[in-house]
C-alpha cells in the first residue's frame, strides 16, 4: 500500500451541520453591537479587542446549557488569558524574534489545554489567531488593562448570545442529539434489512459499516448530551428512554422496524411533548464515569505541544526571515494543521492552502468596497463572519475562504493598507506556514494513536466481558468502542 499523503476526498464538500445557523447567527450579533459602539465613537482602531471576546460566540452549540454555560465561561477566561499574556508581553518583549517565541508557546498550550478540554470546533485555531496578531499589535503597559476591559466586556455580551436560545428551548440540544440517534439508528436498521452493497456480513445478515458506525456515534453523542445536561427531569429521562431505543436497534436491526425511530425523531424535535416508551428492562444507562482531572488528560499530549510549539516557531522565525511584517499569520497557519494523525493534518494543510489562496482573491475583490468608508468596513466584517461559519462545516477550506479575507480586514480596522502587499505577505505567509507545519509533525511524531489503533484488537474480547447485559454483539461493541476513541479523541 502507498504511503503517500491521499489528495483524493480532501477538497470534498460534505452535507452541512444541522445547526450550522447557529454560530453563523450568533457570531454577527456578539460582533455587531461593539463593533457598531466603536465605529459611532470613532474608535474602530480598537475593534480588535472587542473581537476577541465576541468570537467567543462560536463555540458550544452543540452543548446542553448547562455544560454550555461552564465552557463558554472557561473560553473566555481562556481568551483572556492568551490575550493578556500576549499584550503584555508586545509591551515588554525586545523584538520580534522573542514576540514569535511567545507565540509558539502561547499556541502549544492553546492546543493542549483545547484538545484535553475537548473544546470542539473552532478549538484553539481563534485563541492563537487573537493572541498571535495582538503580540504584534504596538502597545504600552499602560494600555493592557483597558484593551482587556473592553475584551472581558464583549466576552460577556458573547456569553449572553451563546445562552439566550436557552430561553425558548431549554432542552434544545439534547432534542437534537436524540433525534440525532433515532434517525441515524433508523437509516442503519433499513440498510442491515435491505443487504445493500458494500456492507459486510454480521449476526443478522449484511450490515453496512458505514451507516453503524454513524449511528453509533450518534448515539454516543445523545448519551454524552444527556449526561452532561444537569438534573435529570421528566423530558430528559423519557429522550434517555428513547435513546436506549436507539442502542438497542444497532445491538438487533433484523428484529426493530425503523419506521417508530423515525417518528420519535420528528416528535422529538422542538418544543412539543417527548413522545413516552416504556423502559428497557436491564437496558438502564446509569451515570458515567467522570472524566479524568485536566492534568492526567494533559500528560500524554506533550508530544503535540512539543510539535505544535516546534512548528509554529519554524513558520514565524521563516516569516521573520523573510521580511514579512506580520509573521503571525505564518504562525497561525501551522498552529491549524495539527490533526490526529500525519493523513488528517497532511490533508488540513492542503484545505488551509486552498481556502486560504482563495481567499485572497476574494479580499482583493471586496477591498475596494471595505476601504470606502467605516461602515462598509465593519458590515464587510459581519458578513465575511457569518459566511465563515455557515461554510467551514461543508469543508475547511471552503470557510476558509471567507476566513481570510475578514482577517485582513480586521488588519484594516487600525488604518487602511495597501492591498497588494497584505495580498503578497498572506500568501507567502501561508505557503510558509503549512509547509514548515507539516515538517514538524513529520520531525515529532506521536504514538499515541497508533497505540489505540493497535489496542482495538484486544477491544471485542475486553467489551464482550463488561457488557453482555446491555445486549450488543461482541463484534458491535468493537465497533462502538473503537468509534469512541476516534471521535472523541483529539479534534480539529
Amino acid at each position: 500500500m502507498s504511503s503517500r499523503p491521499p489528495l483524493a476526498g480532501v477538497l470534498r464538500l460534505g452535507r452541512p451541520s444541522d445547526i450550522w445557523f447557529k454560530p453563523a447567527l450568533s457570531v454577527v450579533v456578539a460582533v455587531a453591537p461593539p463593533s457598531i459602539a466603536l465605529l459611532a465613537l470613532g474608535r474602530l482602531d480598537l475593534a480588535m479587542y472587542t473581537m476577541a471576546g465576541s468570537l467567543c460566540a462560536l463555540y458550544a452549540h452543540n452543548r446542553p446549557y448547562a455544560a454550555r454555560a461552564r465552557a463558554l465561561a472557561w473560553v473566555v477566561l481562556g481568551m483572556l488569558g492568551g490575550l493578556a499574556a500576549a499584550l503584555v508581553a508586545a509591551s515588554l518583549a525586545p523584538g520580534a524574534v522573542v514576540l514569535v517565541m511567545v507565540g509558539a508557546v502561547l499556541a502549544a498550550v492553546q492546543k493542549v489545554l483545547c484538545d484535553a478540554a475537548r473544546i470542539g470546533p473552532p478549538g484553539n485555531v481563534v485563541l492563537t489567531f487573537v493572541s498571535s496578531a495582538a503580540l504584534f499589535t504596538p502597545q504600552s503597559l499602560a494600555q493592557v488593562p483597558g484593551h482587556l476591559a473592553l475584551a472581558a466586556a464583549s466576552g460577556a455580551w458573547a456569553w449572553l448570545v451563546g445562552m439566550a436560545p436557552g430561553l425558548l428551548r431549554p432542552h434544545g440540544p439534547e432534542r437534537r442529539a436524540v433525534a440525532g440517534a433515532l434517525h441515524a439508528a433508523a437509516a442503519y436498521v433499513e440498510t442491515a434489512g435491505t443487504g445493500r452493497p458494500g456492507g459486510q456480513g454480521g449476526p443478522h445478515g449484511t450490515t453496512a459499516a458505514g451507516p453503524h458506525a454513524t449511528a453509533t456515534t450518534a448515539v454516543q453523542s445523545a448519551r454524552q448530551a444527556l449526561l452532561c445536561a444537569g438534573r435529570p427531569s421528566e423530558t430528559r429521562q423519557a429522550l434517555e428512554r428513547l435513546r436506549v431505543r436507539a442502542e438497542v436497534a444497532l445491538a438487533a436491526p433484523a428484529d426493530t422496524d425503523p419506521e417508530p425511530l423515525r417518528t420519535w425523531a420528528r416528535q422529538v424535535r422542538g418544543n412539543r411533548p417527548v413522545p413516552h416508551v416504556d423502559d428497557l428492562p436491564g437496558l438502564g444507562t446509569g451515570p458515567a464515569a467522570p472524566p479524568g482531572p485536566l492534568w492526567r488528560r494533559l500528560r500524554p499530549l506533550a508530544p503535540l505541544a512539543l510539535r505544535v510549539a516546534l512548528g509554529c516557531a519554524l513558520a514565524g522565525y521563516a516569516s521573520l526571515a523573510l521580511g514579512i511584517g506580520r509573521p503571525y499569520w505564518a504562525l497561525v497557519t501551522a498552529a491549524s494543521l495539527y490533526q490526529a494523525n500525519l493523513t488528517l493534518t497532511w490533508g488540513r494543510g492542503v484545505q488551509r492552502v486552498v481556502g486560504n489562496l482563495i481567499g485572497v482573491l476574494l479580499f482583493a475583490a471586496v477591498v475596494p468596497v471595505a476601504h470606502s468608508g467605516g461602515v462598509a468596513l465593519v458590515l464587510c466584517c459581519l458578513a465575511l463572519n457569518f459566511g465563515a461559519e455557515a461554510l467551514i462545516g461543508r469543508n475547511y477550506w471552503l470557510g476558509s475562504v471567507c476566513v481570510t479575507p475578514m482577517a485582513l480586514l480586521v488588519t484594516e480596522f487600525a488604518g487602511f493598507q495597501e492591498p497588494g502587499r497584505l495580498i503578497t505577505e498572506r500568501i507567502v505567509d501561508t505557503l510558509v506556514g503549512a509547509l514548515l507545519g507539516l515538517v514538524a509533525a513529520v520531525a515529532v511524531p506521536d504514538r499515541r494513536w497508533q497505540r489505540v489503533v493497535r489496542a482495538g484488537g484486544s477491544a471485542p474480547r475486553t467489551l464482550a466481558a463488561t457488557g453482555r447485559s446491555r445486549g450488543l454483539h461482541p463484534d458491535q461493541r468493537a465497533d462502538q468502542r473503537t468509534g469512541s476513541e476516534t471521535t472523541e479523541g483529539v479534534r480539529p
